[in-house]
């Protein structure tokens, strides 16, 4: 091989890079209209333009990525994950134009393409597997009749695909229509499929899974677990390795059982058998990811393995080195991923430009030098997609980055990791990163009791809550106004030495309202020969220092001491070159101590017509509409589906909020919606 195409994008496309690059391969990269300006594009030694935007006329048209590699000189395609990385079909193409395909084989791709012949397959191998039916092409009584033997509570999970799409849990009988119907128009938009099968909910569980490794020689090996149990909408948010669940015996076990069914499909490269750990200690066969995994920095990190590299040498027919055969297990690894979403609000996808996106690190893509086999030095690895004024879109994946730490011991990585996050600016869209935090400092994570039940056990609503209470929440409104005030100055034309509202004579004080995502915040300030003088809401901060330091146009750093207490904060002002012009000057990013806040300045005079018709329910992001459920004149109860939209290939209910009759219906199936747009009108 000389030179890679990566039929993907994002953060695995850069991944795959830099592995590529230590080889001395040339790197190609294919791009949509939509990720025309993105890091991965500029990255490359050579880039393909994909003409339009949506995954199935771009990186899911593999004559056009094969065509593309051809065209750019490339002799390898490497397909990443997702996409057509699990597509059988595209790995026969590529092999017969005279390209290397970095996978396994097609027919290995086949064997575990549909997730009820695998589990049929792994069966015949030897390892065990839950209840399940295969309902693709059933309906009504029949349905119904399938479900039973498999019993409730139970997934309705897509036969093709993975990603926690098409997925649904039903925990009754009543439910079961509506949540395959749902699931498999999910699985035909995200994976071009909708057959769906029906598998036992084993509850508690632990989800936990084993990296493989074959090589053409015959070898199959494991690299020991990773646990990924904390999920929401089944698709994983933390994974570490090695699982405080497993040790010496049963990791024995699991490794020859994902041994087994590696062999049983004649495998090579990297791949992934997952399985569901019940509290007995039985573990029972989901799937093989034929694929490299999201969360193979965890693996790379505890063995000092590159996993990417091993794949490009098992493609050149190389067998696998003696680091593998006998992986080392060295430390702690955790990953988080880092999504462009609200927990608070479902688990909602955004989208929108990100004003910021910096987090410190001391290693990043396929920086497996975290650690050695025989130890290493904590730290932190980021693996991005995306960096400041890159663009969210809702096309694809709302993830933004994996973020990894590793350390001799699992409180030590989790810290570390926690730590990273809590100081990181990332601004310009809502993420989860408080969520991951508060996860990282809870005692049910340190003490290693986590499930695929963990975020319904401990209560989502706590979990999610801001880092930032309302305690230090007036400090932060404070630093907000004081670091405002000195950009306007900054930009003053004459006598910008001056503080912002001084007189000769003081009167008033200075005045400005904050919204954030919970309540509105009104600040009151004023410089006195004392010093400041300051209250939020009406309660008095007694700031004795005041220290306010630009770094730039839109930065400023400002300290506030408070009761002896002196904590910096970082405020970084969007659009700050319209700040000395009359109205809001846009958002407010304040990050401190306790962690970052979002503030929106409320205009003093807003326009008359911002004012929305009262009982609208409107787009909380981009999408189009897939299923409108009321119509005019219709009687709604609180909590009752108005409208289905899809974004980022996943389906979200709009409800109503309360009972009311439907006034209007302002959109109809196919649609496209932008944020705040008004679906429906539900008055009383």
């Amino acid at each position: 091989m000389k030179s890679v195409l990566v039929a993907n994008r994002g953060e695995i496309t850069r991944r795959i890079f830099r592995s590529a690059e230590r080889r001395g391969l040339r790197t190609v990269a294919v791009y949509s209209a939509a990720d025309a300006d993105a890091p991965f594009v500029r990255e490359a030694d050579v880039a393909v333009r994909l003409p339009g935007t949506a995954p199935a006329d771009t990186y899911l048209r593999g004559d056009l990525l094969i065509a593309a590699a051809l065209r750019a000189g490339a002799d390898a395609i490497h397909p990443g994950y997702g996409f057509l990385s699990e597509n059988a079909g595209f790995a026969r193409d590529v092999v017969a134009a005279g390209l290397t395909w970095i996978g396994p084989s097609a027919s290995a791709i086949e064997a575990m393409g549909s997730k009820p012949a695998a589990k049929a397959l792994m069966s015949a191998a030897g390892v065990s597997t839950a209840p399940s039916a295969d309902v693709s092409k059933l309906e009504g009584d029949e349905l119904l009749a399938a479900a039973e033997p498999v019993g409730y509570p139970l997934l309705v999970k897509a036969s093709f695909g993975g990603g926690g799409r098409g997925m649904r849990s039903v925990t009754s009988r009543s439910q079961l229509v509506d949540a395959v119907s749902s699931a498999r128009r999910e699985a035909a938009s995200a994976f071009g499929d909708g057959a769906v099968f029906l598998e036992r909910l084993i509850r508690p569980a632990r989800h936990v899974e084993v990296q493989i490794f074959g090589d053409a020689h015959g070898t199959v090996v494991a690299l020991h677990e990773r646990e990924c149990s904390i999920q929401r909408r089944h698709q994983k948010v933390i994974e570490e390795a090695p699982s405080t669940a497993v040790g010496g015996e049963l990791r024995v076990r699991m490794g020859a059982a994902a041994v087994r069914a590696g062999q049983a499909i004649g495998y090579t490269g990297a791949g992934t058998v997952e399985f569901l750990l019940a509290p007995d200690g039985e573990f029972y066969f989901l799937e093989v990811n034929t694929r490299l995994q999201v969360e193979h920095p965890v693996t790379e990190a505890i063995t000092g393995l590159d996993l990417v590299d091993l794949q490009f040498a098992v493609a050149e027919g190389e067998p696998l080195p003696p680091a593998a055969l006998e992986p080392a297990l060295v430390g702690a690894a955790i990953e988080v991923r880092l999504y462009a979403e609200d927990p608070r609000r479902d688990w909602l996808p955004q989208a929108g430009r990100l004003d910021a996106f910096e987090l410190r690190h001391e290693s990043a893509f396929g920086g497996v030098g975290l650690v050695a086999a025989g130890g290493g030095v904590r730290g932190v690895r980021l693996d991005s997609g995306v960096e400041t004024s890159s663009t969210v879109g809702v096309s694809y994946d709302p993830m933004l980055a994996k973020v990894i730490a590793w350390a001799p011991h699992r409180g030590e990585a989790s810290a570390l990791l926690a730590a990273a996050l809590r100081r990181a600016q990332i601004s310009g869209v809502v993420t989860n990163r408080d969520l991951l935090v508060r996860v990282l400092e809870s005692p049910e994570w340190l003490a290693g009791d986590t499930d695929t039940d963990f975020f319904e056990r401990l209560g989502l609503e706590e979990l999610s809550q801001p880092l930032v209470g309302d305690d230090v929440r007036p400090q932060y409104a404070l630093a907000a106004a004081l670091g405002q005030a000195a950009l306007r100055r900054q930009q003053a034309a004459v006598l910008g030495g001056l503080p912002s509202g001084w007189r000769n004579n003081p009167s008033q004080p200075q005045a400005v309202r904050y919204r954030d995502a919970d309540a509105d915040l009104e600040v009151q300030y004023a410089h006195t020969r004392g010093g400041l003088s300051a209250r939020v809401d009406g309660e008095e901060i007694a700031a004795a220092t005041v220290e306010v330091e630009a770094l730039g146009a839109d930065r400023v750093t400002v300290v506030l001491e408070v009761e002896q207490v002196r904590r910096p904060y970082s405020v970084h002002v969007v659009n700050a070159e319209t700040a000395a012009a009359a109205g809001p000057v846009g958002r407010v990013y304040v990050r401190g101590p306790e962690g970052a806040v979002t503030l929106e300045e409320v205009p003093r005079f807003p326009e008359p017509t911002a004012a929305a018709i009262p009982g609208s329910l409107t787009a909380a992001m981009p999408g189009s509409v897939v299923r409108v459920l009321v119509g005019e004149g219709d009687v709604v109860v609180a909590g009752q589906p108005i409208v289905v939209l899809e974004a980022m290939k996943m389906e979200h209910t709009v409800a109503s909020p309360a009972a009311g009759t439907v006034k209007s219906v302002a959109v109809s199936v196919g649609s496209q919606v932008e944020t705040g747009s008004l679906l429906v009108v539900v008055g009383e």
